[in-house]
Order: C-alpha cells, then structure tokens, then sequence
C-alpha cells in the first residue's frame, strides 16, 4: 500500500500540472504563441541547466560500476535499436515513426529516477550512474531518429534520394553536437568529473532555473494536447504506452536479476525501463518537426498510467526479495 500511495503521489500531481495547462489553454490565458515560446525556453534553457545541475553534484568517481553502466547502454542501445526496427517494418504512417520511437524507449529517468529511489533508500544510489549511462544515449538516439524523420517524403529521384540520407546523416551529427540537453549532460559530467564547486549565488541561479524545467514543460503539453487529434492517434499510443510501462522491463528486468543487480542498482534499472515517458520527448518532438500531439498522448497516458504499473513493479520484486 505505501508503495502504490507513494506512486501516485509522485505521478498524479505530474498529470494534474499537465490538466492545468490544458484548461488555462482553454480560458484564454494562455495561447499557442505562449506555448511555442515556453517549449522553446525548456528545450534551450530549462532543461540543459536541470541535468547539468543533477549530474554536476553527483559523485560519479566513488560509485562507478563498469558492469552497472555497461548494462544500462548496452540496454537502452538495444531497445532503440528494436523499437526503431519494428516501427520501419509494422508502422505504416512514416511521419509518426519518429515521434513514436523516442516515447516507446526515452524514460524519465533524470526527473523522476532520484526521487522514487531516494524514497526508500535514502539516497540517490545507483540513479547518477544510470542516468549519467542512459540519458546520454536517449538523447543522442532521440536527436537521430527525430532528424531521420523530421521531413520523412522524399519524391525524388534515386540521386536525389541518397543526397537527401548523406544530408540527414550530416544533420544528425550536428544536432547531436549542438544539442542543448547533451551539452548540458556533458558540461554537468566534466563538471562531476573535475569536482568544481560554485559559490552560493552561482548555485542558487541555477538552481532557480532548473526548478522552472518540469512544471513549464508539463503545461506546454497541456496547453498543446488536442484531443480530437489524440483519440485518432489512439493505437500507437496505447501500443507505445504498453512498451514503456510493460514490455521493456518483461524483457530486460530478468536479465538484471540473472546478472546479480539488486535493490538500489535494480531500482535504477526498473526506472530507465518501465517509469512513463519524459516530458522531453515532447519538447524535442516539437523542437524538431516531428509528431507532438502523438509525443503528448504518449506522455499522458504512460504518466497516468505509470502509478499503476510501477507499484506493480515494485510489488512483484519486493515480493522475491530483490529490493
């Protein structure tokens, strides 16, 4: 019961601030230029700062586990990898496939991964390293299948067409080295790495910043879900909302337990594969011309359902004694 009244009280205020944003959308006091500007701000600005923050006061030297980390990227590349595969085979609507992919993989593993493990362990544990192992890859993946399907037709020739993948490959790589969440991660990790410390006022800005990422983003879905567009979207949402909640942690959380993770280090693995969408997926989705109200529905329903599922979660492996 703790557990589920834990998880309810760690998703449910995340889904009513994205209810808020909906509803203000509709009274009139905000508007879709609003929106555009505020989901710009938590893309270039907000979110960069919030993961420099956390990976830079995380002692990454004391905790390192070349098994741990090894695990989460070999983990987190195969799930892409698969999802990508699968949606280029089964997915017929070329200009969802992007959107699609990075919310059936992508956790929320630098918002919530901290707080549900500090929780009931009392401190971070495992959740740097795995956040310092996989929100790098999830987002270098991200950018990579968001640039690929970005402006998925291409109706000319066979030239044309294999001039139009090299320029794609070319944006990939530039997107990847310039994008504002990555340089963040990798400013925070050499900052965690050289053991820098900032004076008060220094902390405090950031600080300040930081906290404005998450709230400004979950009303940035709000105020864009559209819900005509939504139900018509409704069976890639529900199959990527049963990917991330359900069959990702079916098929890598055994393989943790065989290979001797436990609590603390099993806990970071249940979050990098089951906890619900990031909130991310939809400011990078609109950031890059792919599908947001796709990214939206699928960050709603993983968020709401994600109570649910991760109690279930933590029961079945408390129940075998591995956490």
């Amino acid at each position: 019961m703790d557990s589920f009244l834990y998880s309810i009280n760690a998703t449910v205020p995340i889904f009513l601030v994205m209810i808020i944003g909906w509803v203000i959308k509709r009274l009139g006091v905000i508007d879709d230029h609003f929106a555009n500007v505020a989901n710009k701000y938590v893309f270039k600005v907000a979110l960069p700062v919030l993961l420099f923050r956390d990976l830079a006061a995380a002692d990454f030297k004391s905790q390192f586990d070349v098994k741990f980390v090894l695990y989460c990227m070999i983990v987190t590349t195969i799930m892409f990898s698969g999802i990508w595969i699968c949606t280029e085979i089964f997915m017929k609507d070329d200009t969802q496939k992007g959107a699609f992919v990075q919310a059936s993989f992508r956790s929320s593993a630098a918002i919530l991964g901290m707080a549900f493990i500090q929780n009931m362990y009392q401190s971070t544990g495992m959740a740097p390293l795995m956040i310092v192992a996989a929100v790098p890859l999830f987002n270098i993946f991200s950018v990579i299948v968001l640039t690929f399907k970005a402006h998925p037709e291409c109706h000319g020739s066979t030239e044309e067409q294999s001039t139009n993948k090299k320029e794609n490959i070319k944006k990939a790589c530039f997107n990847i080295v310039t994008n504002p969440i990555i340089i963040g991660i990798v400013l925070g990790l050499l900052s965690s790495l050289a053991g820098l410390r900032y004076p008060v006022i220094i902390n405090k800005t950031i600080n300040n910043i930081a906290q404005t990422a998450t709230p400004v983003a979950l009303i940035c879905i709000g105020a864009s879900f559209e819900g005509k567009k939504a139900i018509k979207k409704i069976k890639p949402t529900v199959i990527a909302t049963f990917l991330k909640l359900v069959g990702l942690a079916a098929i890598f959380l055994p393989i943790a337990v065989k290979m001797g993770f436990r609590n603390q280090e099993l806990m970071a693995i249940l979050i990098m594969l089951a906890s619900p969408s990031t909130v991310t997926c939809f400011v990078m989705a609109k950031g890059m011309d792919n599908d947001e109200v796709l990214s939206s529905s699928i960050v709603v329903l993983t968020t709401l359902l994600s109570s649910v599922t991760l109690t279930a979660w933590i029961f079945i492996l408390r129940n075998f004694g591995l956490i």
